[in-house]
């Protein structure tokens, strides 16, 4: 449900006064909408199952930022409600947590994305859902599954859907169609391609946070990986301490010595 604004100065698509109980009625779905958005919860008190998971998102969420640093016109989120229609948020309202959905990773273009948001709540954002979306598996539950992916294919239409299966450490991809999602093909190198993003995800042996593990990555179109703002800063002061190990060893050889 969308926020319906109030026709300036009373008039109608054909120009005509909006009788009062038409503008009332508005006005009464507003008042009704301010109070509903009011009461939404932020969390469901249930924690991340693994705390791996949580780094993922963080990863995906941190490396993302960085890499589109000069943009405003996105939103990503991870683990953070997604609310779609009015019965959902009233559902959850009373309680009744079976209707969250908070993807574990989304990203929605063409938005502002210097306002900031709690939640995302589609009446408030023009009717707008995520264009991408990332899940852990078995973070939900494989029964949970069919049920999320028709909810991201037939009501969010999500452009892209993703998949992880932490055991198997395996990953989908799905492209939105009016077919309905088709799968996506892996490249040479395993890598699925995100016409949203306009990079290709992955996975990535390394050190994350102090852990080592696979992890799912974007990389660049000519295939480099994303880094974080932090991984970025690290790589930036090795390169340059290397540069001062190779001066100070062309200067030995020529018996000058640097001091440390």
């Amino acid at each position: 449900m969308m926020k319906v604004p109030i026709p300036p100065e009373n008039l109608t698509d054909e120009g005509g006064p909006v009788p009062p109980e038409i503008i009332e009625e508005l006005k009464q779905e507003l008042e009704k909408l301010r109070e509903l958005e009011s009461q939404l919860p932020e969390e469901d008190g249930i924690p991340v199952e693994n705390f791996f998971h949580l780094l993922q998102q963080e990863l995906w969420r941190k490396s993302l930022r960085h890499y589109w640093r000069e943009r405003t016109d996105y939103f990503a989120g991870n683990n953070i409600f997604v609310y779609y229609s009015t019965r959902q948020s009233q559902n959850i309202i009373q309680g009744d947590f079976s209707e969250f959905r908070g993807p574990d990773f989304f990203v929605v273009l063409g938005i502002d994305g210097r306002k900031p948001r709690r939640y995302w709540v589609s009446w408030q954002e023009e009717g707008r859902y995520p264009d991408l979306v990332i899940e852990i598996a078995p973070k939900i539950a494989h029964a949970d599954l069919d049920e999320r992916m028709k909810l991201h294919e037939r009501v969010f239409r999500a452009r892209e859907y993703f998949l992880v299966d932490w055991e198997k450490r395996t990953l989908e991809g799905y492209d939105w169609t009016l077919k309905g999602y088709e799968p996506k093909v892996p490249n040479e190198r395993g890598r699925l391609w995100s016409g949203v993003l306009e990079l290709w995800i992955g996975a990535w042996e390394g050190e994350y946070e102090g852990y080592t593990s696979r992890w799912f990555r974007f990389y660049t179109p000519e295939g480099e990986l994303v880094l974080t703002a932090e991984e970025a800063e690290r790589q930036r002061a090795e390169r340059a301490e290397a540069e001062l190990q190779r001066l100070r060893a062309r200067l030995a050889e020529q018996g000058i010595q640097l001091e440390e």
